[in-house]
C-alpha cells in the first residue's frame, strides 16, 4: 500500500495536460503515492448534471489531500464557482498563495518573497445575495432602512458581508502558525476598518488580539488601498499578509503580478481536516490539447502539497528543479521566452520532462 493516497482532479480545458505533467514531476521525486482520479467541471456537467459530483468531495474527505488542475464553471444555473463550492463543502478556510521571484521569469521586480493568507469562507464571497427587484431584496431594503435610518435605492442588488470572530481568529492564527513554522518574521493584517467598522473593524480587532499570543512574530496592519500602493512601491517591507476573502483574492493576483503573473503562482486551500492544492489560473479552453501552456503553477502547487505532507526534501528538490529550468530558459514554454513567438519554445510535456531530468540529476 502506498504511503499517500491523493485525490487528483484533472480538470478541463488545459487541465488534463498540466495535471499529467505535474503528476509525473511529483512521482519523479520518489514520493510513494497512489492517485485517485476524480473528474469534475464543465465536461462532467454534460454527463452527470453537475460540475461537482458528490463522489469528488467524498474522495477528498476520505484521502484528506488533493491536487486539482483548473476547472471551468458552466455558465448559467447551479454553482457560481466549483472552486468556491469545494472550499465551502470541505471547510478549506485558508487560501495560501506564496508569491516568489524565480530568476528567468520576466518581471519588473526582483527577490519578491511574499505569502498571501486569504480567509476562504466569509466576507462578500459567502454567497448571501439578493437580486434586484426580488421580494427578498425589497424585504432586506425595508429592514435595513428601519434598523439603520439609511435609505437604499429600490433598484439595488444586495450582498451581505459577514465577518465573524471565529472565522477571523482561525485565519489569523493560521497565518501566525505558518510564519512560525516557515521562519517568517512578520504578519500584516489588511483591512478597510476605517470605513467598515463593524466587519473589517472586527477583523482588525480580533487580529490584534491573536497577535498578542505570538510575540516572536512582528505584527502590523494596513488599509487595503494603501497596501496596494505599498506592494507596488516597496514590497520588500512585507512578508506574510492575512486578509478577508475579497481583499485576499484581489491582492493575491497583484502579488502574482509582482513575480511574473499567474503562470508561476501556486496555491493551496487548507482546512483542519483536508487540503486541496491548485494553480490560481483558469482553464484556458482555447489552448486545450495544444501542448502549449506553462505547467509551472500547478507543479509548484505540487511542491506546496509535498511540504504540507512533511516531505520537505522532496519539495525542495522539486522546487530547485523548476527554478533551474526557468533560470536556464531553454526548455520553457512560449510565455517564458523573451519573445512569445520564439521558435525555440517547448511544449507543456517537454518542459515537464526537463524538470524531471533536473529532479533526477539531484539524486
Amino acid at each position: 500500500m502506498a504511503k499517500y493516497k491523493v485525490t487528483l482532479i484533472p480538470g478541463d480545458g488545459i487541465g488534463p495536460e498540466i495535471a499529467d505533467v505535474t503528476r509525473k514531476c511529483i512521482e519523479a521525486t520518489g514520493l510513494d503515492v497512489e492517485w485517485e482520479i476524480q473528474n469534475a467541471g464543465a465536461e462532467v456537467m454534460e454527463k452527470e448534471g453537475t460540475p461537482l459530483p458528490e463522489r469528488v468531495i467524498e474522495s477528498i474527505r476520505k484521502n484528506k489531500i488533493a491536487i486539482k488542475a483548473p476547472l471551468t464553471t458552466p455558465v448559467g444555473g447551479g454553482f457560481r464557482s466549483v472552486n468556491v463550492a469545494l472550499r465551502k463543502s470541505l471547510d478549506l478556510y485558508a487560501c495560501l498563495r506564496p508569491c516568489k521571484s524565480y530568476e528567468g521569469v520576466r518581471s519588473r521586480y526582483e527577490k519578491i518573497d511574499l505569502v498571501v493568507v486569504r480567509e476562504n469562507t466569509e466576507d462578500l464571497y459567502a454567497g448571501i445575495e439578493f437580486s434586484k427587484g426580488s421580494k427578498e431584496a425589497a424585504k432586506i431594503i425595508k429592514e435595513i432602512e428601519a434598523l439603520s435610518k439609511h435609505s437604499i435605492r429600490p433598484d439595488s442588488g444586495i450582498s451581505i458581508k459577514p465577518i465573524s470572530v471565529f472565522g477571523t481568529e482561525r485565519i489569523v492564527k493560521f497565518a501566525f502558525e505558518y510564519a512560525r513554522k516557515n521562519g517568517r518574521k512578520k504578519v500584516t493584517a489588511v483591512h478597510k476598518a476605517n470605513i467598515m467598522k463593524f466587519s473589517d473593524g472586527l477583523f482588525l480587532e480580533v487580529a490584534r488580539e491573536v497577535a498578542k499570543k505570538y510575540t516572536d512574530i512582528e505584527f502590523g496592519d494596513c488599509i487595503v488601498d494603501n497596501m496596494c500602493m505599498q506592494l507596488v512601491q516597496k514590497p520588500e517591507l512585507y512578508d506574510v499578509l492575512v486578509l478577508p476573502n475579497l481583499y485576499g483574492d484581489i491582492l493575491s493576483d497583484l502579488c502574482a503580478g509582482l513575480v511574473g503573473g499567474l503562470g508561476v503562482a501556486p496555491g493551496g486551500n487548507i482546512g483542519d481536516k483536508a487540503a486541496l492544492f491548485e494553480a490560481t489560473h483558469g482553464s484556458a479552453p482555447k489552448y486545450k490539447g495544444l501542448n502549449k501552456v506553462n505547467p509551472t503553477a500547478l507543479i509548484l502547487s505540487g511542491m506546496m502539497m509535498l511540504r504540507y505532507l512533511g516531505e520537505k526534501d522532496k519539495a525542495e528538490r522539486l522546487e530547485r528543479a523548476v527554478a533551474a529550468v526557468i533560470r536556464e530558459g531553454k526548455d520553457v514554454t512560449y510565455d517564458m521566452k523573451p519573445h512569445r513567438d520564439d521558435p525555440t519554445a517547448v511544449g507543456t510535456r517537454e518542459m515537464g520532462e526537463a524538470i524531471i531530468r533536473k529532479i533526477k540529476s539531484q539524486k
